[in-house]
């Protein structure tokens, strides 16, 4: 858990709030392009337990290879059914035909932009305001809180939730990159198009750090959620996922 300084004295150079944000979306950009770039593990822990994951790029779309199950090392046949299944896989992908693969990129790549949206709407979905200056761990950070805004009108039915939320995120005042971030929903918020309502009490936690190059990629998300659909049927979700050992694919 990332803990808090005392506020760093006000300095007539801290930028606008508006600024901030604008420079922070940037980097945030920069941050997602780069993100196919790294194969990396993930850990996901859930109601069902934690499983590790070795996530690749393979011939334009992830692929994700359980490593771990229970924090424990797999068995050895299940080791070897993990690696026979990444060899087929990769000879499958080798030997589609150009029309195949076009399909199967499209599909990841809509589910990026899916994301995107939601991160570059952000921006536009909240009203911030610089709360303080800090220091945090090694590093100084402009703490901004946000609160939905007013007659924002979302671009997708999945930024539709961005209507009923309210956070604080911490922006390195360096790099402008997000250093930690909590939001959660205030309100119930309807989602037309799924026929479903996210539920007050839904919300997500993100840190990023440092990989190189300039590029800074999550270390952590956690999300909790509550929805109803079509207001009768309640479902509720809990997941934590940790990433680490990023390594930056060879271009070769």
């Amino acid at each position: 858990m990332l803990l808090l300084g005392s506020p760093a004295i006000g300095s007539t150079a801290t930028p606008g709030v508006n600024t901030i944000v604008q420079r922070w979306t940037e980097a945030n950009r920069r941050d997602f392009e780069a993100m196919p770039h790294y194969r990396y593990f993930e850990r996901i822990r859930d109601d069902d337990g934690t499983k590790t994951y070795e996530v690749t790029m393979l011939f334009g779309r992830p692929y994700k290879r359980l490593v771990k199950e229970d924090g424990k090392a797999l068995p050895d046949d299940e080791r070897r059914h993990q690696e026979d299944a990444f060899d087929e896989a990769r000879r499958e992908r080798a030997a589609e035909s150009p029309d195949q693969r076009r399909e199967r990129i499209a599909e990841y790549l809509k589910s990026r932009e899916d994301a995107h949206r939601i991160l570059e709407a952000m921006p536009l979905a909240f009203e911030y305001a610089l709360r303080s200056t800090r220091h945090v761990n090694s590093r100084t950070v402009y703490i901004l809180s946000a609160k939905p805004r007013p007659g924002y009108d979302a671009p997708s039915a999945k930024a539709e939730v961005l209507k009923g939320m309210k956070g604080e995120f911490w922006i390195d005042t360096a790099t402008y990159q997000l250093v930690h971030g909590w939001a959660r929903v205030a309100h119930p918020v309807t989602i037309e198009g799924f026929l479903a309502t996210v539920q007050p009490g839904t919300e997500f936690e993100v840190d990023q750090r440092p990989v190189d190059d300039g590029i800074w990629l999550p270390t952590h998300f956690a999300i909790h959620s509550r929805s109803s659909i079509v207001f009768l049927f309640h479902h509720h979700t809990a997941e934590d996922r940790t990433y680490f050992n990023y390594r930056k694919i060879s271009a070769s």
